[in-house]
């Protein structure tokens, strides 16, 4: 335990065997060597160090790890930068000397600081200069070094009233770097802010970091114009809420006709309808762009102000104004549903002409009906008599054909049947003339009783 609270310190067992002093050597040593860490010296007054550490395989520590590696071996290589800061210039101005070195080791690096407090131009300064408050200091090197008893940027405070040698600490917010957050000057300790042209816009606050002009805007009001703004932060009116005061906490605008809420198909936020079924639209989720029947509902209205037929031809300007009429040349430059966010509805209907036309209904998400419609509707056309009479004569052509091929076929193959069988039969036939009862020679002989064989 005693270890843990001593740096680079290693524990063993001593014994007479001289190898395990060795090895307790060599273990300590090794234990050194896992770990460096960088102390210095007492710093003077108003000087700050830095470390920053590259240690192995890269890895590089900063802050207060930066003083710090960890996992080295023996052979190992690492490097510190040490970046050494001075606020302002010691008392006596003699040097300062500041000593670093490794935790555990006798080495050491011994840095010496000498300031440089005096400038050349201090020899060209001007005394009681009227630059630095009626003549309360000296003006050198473009600043004012005041006279004794006097503080400030122009020695423009007496040192019993503000009891501090930087006058600007007090003007900067959270030990910032702007002074009055650049929207003021110090004076004497204190932020004194700025003037706007518009009288009504100011800065205010103990640093000048508020301001009641730059707080959200809707509708390029600020705060919606129902708020005010205090400190770059809208305060709201009653009924009203968010950033910009832009989201309404009255829920009548949000009634449907059946005196419901959204319709009871949606949720009232900021004064305006969230449908949670997306078929339902409007402001009071009463619109269905999508549900059957919204076809039928705008067929005459879409047909009087496309085409300008139909029963309503005669008051369609009246009554068929409520949405907005595109015109397109073919049905595949109709709008899909893919290509808007929110649903379009596809419409094919007959006309008084017995014709079919094609459009599309939407709402869109601004609550506007939008129309689009195919500019030349679909009209059936009659039968064309040529082609007809044509198709007859040539079917009642190629049947009689195919009539007379199939007879000319059957007959070839009776004829055919035929002939074999006459030669089956005449193969068959074995008639000799000696038997046959009826035959008769041609041939008659007769003998003549004269002849004698002369």
């Amino acid at each position: 335990e005693l270890k843990n609270l001593i740096p680079k310190s290693a524990v063993g067992t001593l014994s007479a065997n001289s190898s395990n002093v060795i090895n307790l050597i060599i273990d300590a040593y090794n234990s050194l060597s896992s770990e460096v860490i960088l102390e210095n010296s007492k710093l003077p007054e108003g000087v700050t160090i830095a470390y920053t550490s590259r240690c192995k395989n890269g890895v590089t520590n900063k802050d207060e790890n930066g003083r710090r590696c960890s996992n080295i071996s023996i052979g190992d290589e690492v490097h510190f930068n040490i970046s050494i800061t001075s606020k302002g210039c010691p008392k006596q101005g003699k040097p300062e000397i500041i000593k670093v070195k490794p935790l555990g080791f006798t080495e050491e690096v011994e840095i010496t600081l000498n300031f440089i407090c005096e400038c050349d131009c201090h020899s060209k300064g001007i005394e009681n200069s009227p630059d630095c408050h009626f003549g309360n200091g000296t003006y050198e090197c473009g600043a004012c070094r005041c006279n004794e008893g006097r503080v400030g940027r122009n020695c423009e405070c007496s040192s019993n009233d503000v009891a501090t040698e930087d006058m600007d600490r007090t003007c900067r917010k959270d030990n910032g770097t702007d002074i009055c957050s650049n929207n003021g000057e110090c004076v004497c300790g204190t932020c004194e802010c700025k003037k706007r042209e518009n009288p009504e816009e100011r800065y205010s606050g103990q640093f000048c970091e508020c301001d009641n002009f730059n707080c959200d805007r809707s509708g390029s009001l600020l705060c919606g114009g129902h708020g005010r703004c205090e400190c770059r932060k809208c305060i709201c009116e009653p009924m009203w809420n968010g950033t910009a005061c832009d989201c309404s906490l009255d829920e009548s605008t949000c009634l449907a006709s059946n005196k419901q809420i959204c319709n009871g198909r949606g949720r009232c936020e900021c004064g305006a309808c969230k449908c949670d079924d997306l078929k339902f639209q409007g402001p009071t989720c009463e619109a269905c762009p999508t549900c059957p029947g919204v076809c039928i509902e705008h067929k005459e209205c879409v047909e009087c102000r496309a085409f300008g037929t139909g029963e309503k031809k005669e008051t369609c300007q009246k009554e068929c104004s409520d949405f907005t009429l595109f015109k397109v040349k073919t049905r595949d430059k109709l709008p899909q549903p893919n290509d808007k966010s929110y649903p379009v509805m596809h419409c094919k209907e007959r006309d008084a002409n017995d014709c079919w036309f094609y459009y599309t209904y939407a709402v869109t998400n601004n609550t506007e009906k939008v129309v689009y419609v195919v500019e030349e509707p679909e009209c059936p056309t009659g039968p064309d008599i040529i082609p007809i009479v044509a198709g007859v004569v040539a079917g009642i052509v190629l049947i009689g054909l195919a009539l007379l091929l199939i007879w000319k076929l059957l007959m070839i193959i009776h004829d055919r049947r035929e002939f074999a069988k006459f030669e089956k039969e005449k193969m068959n036939a074995k008639w000799d003339t000696g038997e046959n009862p009826i035959y008769k020679s041609a041939v008659t002989t007769v003998v003549n009783p004269k002849y004698e064989g002369k």
